[in-house]
């Protein structure tokens, strides 16, 4: 198997800022052991595809409700690798997570972005049966695949990335 990327947290200031925009009332004492016990997102067994992306809080998301979810986490990957973000199957199934975006694109120069590479999440309980989402700090909640794409022979793209959502367009 070939070896493309590794994870980092991102710094303690982005993981601060990412979190008081997306969910504003922790303290600087919360938002310290919040950020300390980031995990590095994992695979579940050795025949996983996926890494298991860890909450860094406890959430609850009622039916029909969104969260954004600031990871803590960057990624740094070979160039021609992308990493795609998808729900967890058993939260997917059970309560029909999904993630806004439908699946999340991590490219290789979002790295590099002025915002670290932070990789932040939002998600819906779309449950039609009226289960309220629980997902408590450290569960797994998303999971990220790591593929290798072609361009095709004419690509002449030179543009560099500065940030994140809609920066290159």
């Amino acid at each position: 198997m070939k070896r493309v990327a590794k994870f980092y947290k991102v710094s303690k200031e982005r993981f601060k800022e990412d979190l008081d925009k997306a969910v504003p009332g922790f303290t600087d004492a919360e938002i310290d052991e919040l950020y300390d016990q980031v995990k590095l997102p994992a695979r579940a067994t050795k025949g996983s595809a996926g890494y298991d992306f860890y909450s860094p809080m406890t959430f609850n998301i009622s039916p029909g409700r969104e969260l954004l979810i600031p990871t803590g986490i960057r990624v740094e990957m070979e160039e021609d690798w992308v990493l795609m973000l998808y729900p967890r199957s058993g939260l997917g199934f059970k309560y029909r997570l999904q993630l806004n975006n439908t699946v999340g694109i991590i490219d290789s120069d979002y790295f590099y972005a002025e915002n670290e590479g932070h990789i932040m999440v939002r998600i819906t309980n779309d449950s039609k049966v009226g289960m309220e989402l629980r997902v408590d700090r450290g569960m797994g909640f998303i999971q990220g695949v790591f593929l290798e794409y072609g361009l095709t022979t004419d690509d002449a793209t030179d543009t560099v990335r500065t940030g994140g959502f809609g920066s290159t367009n």
